[in-house]
């Protein structure tokens, strides 16, 4: 029997499943007479187009139907949506052109979706897909962020003027305004955020059919949410009660935000099955995922820091220009606006601050959340312009951020631009990071290594996030007469451990053993509501509503052993699974009352629900130091050594935290050192279109990392943890970055662009 607590580093208990190849994927997933997907896509950026010409493909064997707009249009299937509008400064509403599941008489970036084929073999699909004719009328592109408000660039939309979907502010303008008028220096810097792919390894796919009892819609989808994904069908896609459509998900390998959205492949998929009367399956390939799944990043950003004749910070200006891509996807106004520029103050004391967001559409796929979800692009901003600023000021990294800590002793603090950080030891975490790698030490490693040909580097950053805040999580635990638990709740793993994490809660809670828990998840007819997976708010969240069910799955079983004990209720004290007379060896296990309470007719000993919505965020926060080598003949870069001191409160597992962080680091440093997300300029093909082409992080590119804890608990949920999956990916691209240009010192190299190739650096060096 195995049993761990809160706080007890458990083995993964869904390994053993996954690993021994019994997952359960959208691919693993096949209905009787089911047909399949296959979607003629635009192979150009920017065209339009008037006919369709079917009639070829429509004579191949196996085809059963293609499908066009038109035919959404004649039976009212509405438009793909943006659910989360910006509003521009003047307080009018965003420009929100329409996104019809299959492109209108229009396409706007490589792989929009012009036509689907359904046939009864994915290959007769492909076939068929190839003898569609299009004619299309090839237009200018424009693929740069920098370059979409241009008076010269290609307009993709009449409704938004020079390209521009939203003009958003937050912050005082008067009062940064008068912070910079008394500032003795100026820093100023120009930086882009570069515009990652997802890549998942599994890609997106889905399997949809009609309920043959009732004509439902059925959606098997590999998603983080399967409530968002009903919620969007029925109010916007199918015009229809959330009833009427049923959303499934089981196993998803990875999403990292990408999969929280609605694509217009599932419209297209649930809108032939129902045409059709039989199921239709899609697979993305890998090459359509490149194409097509939403990006993340994609920032262009002007920054500048007032200081003081002592380096305190007086104010803050940021004007960031954000790639929405051809459409605006589900969120993305928001990831650009209020997901992260609250964060751009980061961990530090300005008093005054002021943001200009500018989101433009480019004939590029769609940009939206990707793990972090405007945090990363925040910290990366403000942790790259301190050490800017240290560079120009002549002080030392550590030093400049030692000046301008928010200290302990002010928590609860209310930053300029509107957060409440609830707790944070800031200053703490630094010099827990800078002891642990040895960065006094530093100037004799960089000797040593530039006796080798190596230029050494040393940067760190200090970062702060906001997550597990916003919408409710719920809770239902079903206890049978065995004893055993049932819990269903509508967060869904993307791999992140949860069936480990909620096991340990619920074994804290009620003295249960793992093997005597089930959960169940991703099935929308039997979990009654969810907010799904996203932004980190699975345990802090979900896991507050699992103690919260517990305590009542408790009070209810106490009246039970009170009636076996023959005792007052008042009397009977529960502790580690076994309810007891206080005082005495008067006892009954859980399991023994579960047994007497069990009903005649089979049904649940105990069924309660209970549901948990935070007050406010969680501030997970730390520090990242990072080591590393350029190879001064080649530019080449060897990460040496990485240290990372994290506070995420108090700890529900810390392998499963561990992991976390390692993998967050990774996806960091293949933003600021590898990924390369490209567009060519004039034509607007993706030159990144494939893993030839764009590289990943592998395991030999991480070195062992070092990392530690300062548990400082959360004070906005009852767990007292702080949302920790997206951490390793915002601390990392700053730290890492800081360390490239510290090497490249002797250059007089103030800045470099993510990502940072060794094609970049041996450019740099030899100019």
């Amino acid at each position: 029997m195995q049993k761990f607590g809160i706080g007890q580093p458990a083995a993964r208990f869904e390994d053993q499943r996954l690993l021994s190849g019994h997952g359960d994927y959208i691919e693993d997933l096949n209905l009787d007479n089911q047909a399949y997907a296959v979607f003629v896509r635009s192979p150009h950026a920017h065209a339009t187009f008037k006919q369709i010409d079917t009639t070829a493909a429509r004579a191949l064997p196996g085809v059963l139907a293609i499908y066009t707009v038109a035919d959404l249009k004649a039976d009212n299937i509405g438009n793909v949506p943006c659910m989360a509008p910006a509003m521009n400064r003047d307080g009018t509403p965003c420009a929100m052109p329409p996104r019809p599941a299959l492109a209108e008489g229009a396409v706007r970036h490589v792989g929009d979706a012009v036509a689907v084929v359904i046939a009864e073999t994915r290959a007769q699909a492909q076939d068929a897909a190839e003898q569609v004719g299009i004619d299309y009328e090839i237009l200018p592109a424009v693929v740069e962020t920098g370059r979409a408000m241009d008076a010269s660039a290609p307009q993709l939309w009449e409704q938004a003027t020079n390209n521009r979907s939203f003009d958003w502010e937050a912050g005082d303008a008067a009062a940064t305004e008068a912070a910079f008028a008394k500032a003795e220096r100026i820093v100023e810097l120009d930086l882009v955020n570069n515009r990652v792919i997802p890549t998942s390894m599994e890609t997106r796919g889905a399997l949809a059919a009609l309920e043959p009892e009732t004509g439902r819609l059925v959606l098997h989808v590999s998603c983080q949410g399967v409530h968002i994904m009903r919620g969007l069908l029925a109010s916007q896609i199918f015009h229809c009660d959330p009833q009427d459509i049923h959303v499934l998900c089981k196993d998803v390998g990875g999403g990292f935000g990408m999969k929280i959205f609605l694509f217009p492949e599932y419209v297209a998929a649930l809108y032939a099955a129902r045409k059709l009367g039989r199921p239709v399956k899609w697979i993305s390939e890998r090459s359509e995922a490149f194409l097509c799944d939403s990006h993340g990043r994609d920032h262009v950003s002007h920054l500048q820091l007032a200081l003081d004749e002592n380096a305190k910070i007086l104010g803050l200006k940021v004007n960031t220009v954000a790639n929405m891509g051809a459409y605006l996807s589900n969120f993305a106004p928001f990831v650009a606006t209020d997901a992260g520029v609250s964060m751009l103050v980061g961990c530090y004391t300005i008093p005054a601050a002021y943001v200009n967001v500018q989101g433009v559409f480019t004939n590029t796929a769609p940009v939206d959340a990707y793990r972090g979800a405007g945090r990363p692009e925040a910290i990366y901003a403000i942790e790259r312009l301190l050490d800017a600023a240290a560079y120009d000021i002549g002080i030392t990294p550590d030093e400049i951020r030692r000046r301008n800590f928010i200290p302990a002793n002010a928590m609860p603090y209310e930053t300029c631009l509107g957060a409440t950080y609830d707790t944070g030891e800031f200053q703490k975490n630094l010099d827990d990071a800078l002891e642990l790698s040895n960065w006094n030490g530093f100037a004799a490693r960089r000797k040593a290594a530039k006796a080798n040909g190596k230029l050494r580097g040393i940067g760190l950053a200090s970062y702060i996030e906001r997550c597990a805040g916003g919408s409710p999580e719920q809770a239902r635990l079903e206890v049978a007469a065995d004893g055993h638990v049932t819990l269903y709740i509508g967060t869904l793993s993307n791999g992140q451990g949860h069936e480990t994490a909620f096991r340990q809660i619920l074994c804290e809670r009620l003295g249960v053993a793992f093997e005597e828990v089930s959960i169940v998840q991703g099935d929308s007819d039997l979990i009654e509501t969810g907010g799904g997976t996203m932004g980190s708010r699975s345990v802090p969240v979900g896991g507050s509503a699992i103690g919260a069910a517990s305590e009542k799955i408790i009070e209810k079983a106490r009246l039970k052993a009170a009636e076996i004990l023959e005792s007052a209720v008042g009397d009977v004290e529960f502790s580690a699974g076994e309810f007891r007379i206080v005082g005495t060896d008067r006892v009954q296990s859980f399991k023994s009352v579960a047994e007497a309470a069990a009903p005649a007719d089979g049904g649940a000993s105990f069924d309660e629900k209970e549901s948990f919505a935070p007050d406010d965020s969680t501030f997970p926060n730390g520090t990242h130091i990072c080591e590393l080598e350029v190879d001064a003949a080649t530019g080449t870069i060897e990460l040496v050594d990485y240290t990372v001191v994290d506070d995420f409160g108090k700890v529900i597992n810390p392998l499963l935290l561990e992991g976390q962080v390692h993998g967050g680091i990774g996806q960091g440093l293949g933003q600021a050192l590898l990924e390369c997300c490209q567009y060519e300029s004039e034509s607007g093909q993706l030159l990144s279109a494939s893993f030839m082409d764009y590289t990943m992080p592998r395991a030999d590119d991480l070195p062992a990392i070092r990392f530690v804890r300062n548990e400082v608990p959360c004070t906005t949920n009852p767990l007292g943890i702080k949302g920790a999956g997206e951490a390793g990916a915002i601390g990392a691209p700053p730290a890492i970055v800081n360390a490239v240009v510290n090497a490249l010192s002797d250059f007089n190299i103030r800045h470099v662009d993510m990502p940072i190739t060794p094609n970049k650096l041996w450019s740099l060096m030899q100019s």
